[in-house]
């Protein structure tokens, strides 16, 4: 009752509604859990109730933006045009188009396995499916394929990283609807395990340090009543950035009223470019403080004309730069198609450049070329992500730069 599979929408009302400065607590779902359910549904009642699907009941029917008959691809309802199960959403009382919304996230905790098999820990998926980066560059036979390894965390605190399990790779997978997914092409698809090989033994002594976060926290953008989940742009979603986790504050452009703030695809780690198609996608329950910043109070402060997510730490400010920073209205009526076709590392990049110009200017009072000589000197860009059809470019800006100031 509380989760949307696949899909931003204006038109959703709030299962919660808040007033500014309101501490939510909101648990997230994995959509990899089904690659192995064991570990990450069974004898969860929460998890089993969104992911319940047989021959009778589909808990959770629109998985995506796509239409509710699935005549485009035949996937199933949604076709996977968005694949993130997000919570929400959460609507903050008064927030009307201009405001900003601050999201300070206060902790993020682990979603324990309930299986008493596997008592203590909790488990991921990290996928290394078709839309990698990688795929069609590999060396090793068979080209192409796509692997699953599923990842370990231990729960008390004595482990501070996750180790592989095992891994297999991907094989036609029919869903209870009777539909064969011979590609991971649609959300939620019970994988059968008598059907795969589990190879164990994988990244033998590789410890993956933690870091907790969450791939998707975003509101409800104007202009389309039915977004795709996966590529992210100026009112959030799936940034995937590894930094968005405990201790960081996100700043987001409110689109519509009341904000509709929803969360999801939680991640226990991932590297800048999560080059492979997925983090270690993994639940997690984050406790977060909403507060609103309006329209009229933001004249001199860092967020005036804030039009894109921008992330505070206790060190630093992120400035995210996407190839289509408003990918809905620069690319027409065929947004949400063609995004995955244009996007590209240059042209995140130059979106980066200049908001972080822009933020220097006017968060720091620089000139341009006081900002320009800065930004090459002292700022760091990353590739966020290489993998979510509209690529992201990240400014790192350390606040140590202004310590004399």
């Amino acid at each position: 009752r509380t989760v949307h599979w696949g899909f931003f929408s204006r038109l959703l009302p709030p299962v919660l509604e808040v007033a500014s400065g309101d501490v939510v607590t909101i648990e997230t779902l994995t959509h990899h859990a089904n690659d192995d359910a064991a570990r990450m549904i069974e004898g969860d009642p929460g998890a089993e109730s969104v992911y319940r699907w047989d021959s009778a009941v589909k808990a959770v029917d629109r998985r995506g933006a796509g239409p509710m008959e699935p005549t485009r691809f035949g996937r199933g309802a949604g076709e996977g045009l968005g694949v993130h199960i997000c919570t929400g959403p959460v609507a903050v009382r008064g927030a009307r188009p201009g405001d900003v919304l601050e999201v300070k996230i206060l902790d993020v905790a682990f979603r324990p396995c309930a299986n008493p098999r596997y008592r203590g820990r909790a488990f991921g998926s990290n996928a290394a499916a078709w839309w990698g980066f990688h795929y069609q560059d590999l060396v090793e036979e068979p080209r192409p394929r796509e692997v699953i390894t599923i990842y370990e965390i231990d729960v008390t605190g004595r482990r501070s990283w996750a180790e592989a399990v095992y891994s297999f790779r991907w094989t036609p997978q029919t869903d209870p609807h009777g539909i064969v997914h011979r590609t991971i092409d649609y959300p939620g698809v019970p994988v059968d395990h008598r059907t795969v090989e589990e190879r164990r033994g994988v990244l033998r002594g590789v410890r993956v340090p933690l870091r907790p976060h969450f791939g998707v926290i975003g509101l409800a953008p104007a202009e389309a009543d039915h977004v795709n989940t996966i590529p992210p742009h100026y009112v959030g979603g799936n940034i995937d950035d590894w930094r968005i986790g405990r201790g960081a504050s996100m700043f987001y452009p409110v689109a519509v009223p009341g904000a509709l703030l929803s969360a999801g695809d939680p991640h226990a780690s991932q590297g800048d470019s999560e080059l492979c198609g997925t983090a270690i996608e993994c639940s997690l329950t984050g406790t977060v403080q909403l507060v609103l910043h309006p329209r009229n109070r933001l004249p001199g402060t860092p967020l005036a004309g804030l039009d894109y997510p921008l992330l505070e730490t206790t060190e630093e400010w992120v400035v995210h730069g996407f190839s289509f920073p408003r990918f809905l209205t620069e690319l027409g009526p065929d947004a949400q198609d063609r995004v995955f076709a244009e996007s590209s590392v240059d042209r995140a990049m130059r979106d980066a450049f200049r908001k972080a110009r822009r933020f220097l200017m006017n968060a720091r009072g620089l000139s341009e070329d006081e900002a320009i000589s800065l930004l090459s000197v002292g700022v760091d860009f990353g590739v966020t992500q290489v993998v979510d059809g509209n690529w992201g470019v990240h400014a790192a800006i350390r606040k140590d730069l202004f310590a004399a100031g």
